[in-house]
């Protein structure tokens, strides 16, 4: 069973609920943070639309469109940095039911495999947090870039 999604009218994808994120499959997982990262991928040409030109200066109040791109911004941000460190807690949960099944049998090929495929995945997890960090980082520093010149 896949993820829900859901595409707001913007084009942004955002998880249903974070009880509906299924962190057992990184590629699904890794899929849904590329299509809600699509937003934040996408900010230079949304700051280009919604800045207006100095003709149209007037009439479009080019602060406010800001100021609630970019709340915007950190709204996704919250979700996806909710839903990467729900999973993280699920994987590491995973990673210590593992470890005490190998202290209990060392001799248990399945289990230390097993017990390594959840430590690959929660490193990966853990790195898309460090890679979320990067993202928004990035984001907010070309949208407060923006507000801090004179906006028409």
């Amino acid at each position: 069973m896949s993820p829900q999604v859901i595409m707001s009218a913007a084009g942004a994808a955002h998880e249903d609920s974070t009880s509906d994120i299924q962190c057992h499959d990184f590629s699904l997982f890794q899929e849904l943070l590329k299509k809600m990262r699509m937003k934040d991928d996408r900010i230079t040409h949304s700051l280009n639309t919604t800045i207006p030109t100095q003709s149209f200066a007037g009439e479009i109040n080019a602060s406010e469109k800001c100021k609630s791109l970019y709340e915007e911004l950190l709204q996704s941000n919250g979700r996806r940095v909710s839903m990467i460190k729900k999973c993280i807690r699920e994987v590491a949960s995973k990673v210590e039911e593992h470890r005490k099944l190998r202290q209990a049998d060392m001799d248990d090929v399945d289990t230390l495999k097993a017990l390594k495929k959840e430590q690959t995945r929660l490193r990966q997890m853990q790195a898309e947090l460090s890679v979320e960090e990067i993202v928004m980082d990035q984001s907010l520093k070309v949208t407060t870039d923006l507000l801090q010149q004179d906006v028409p």
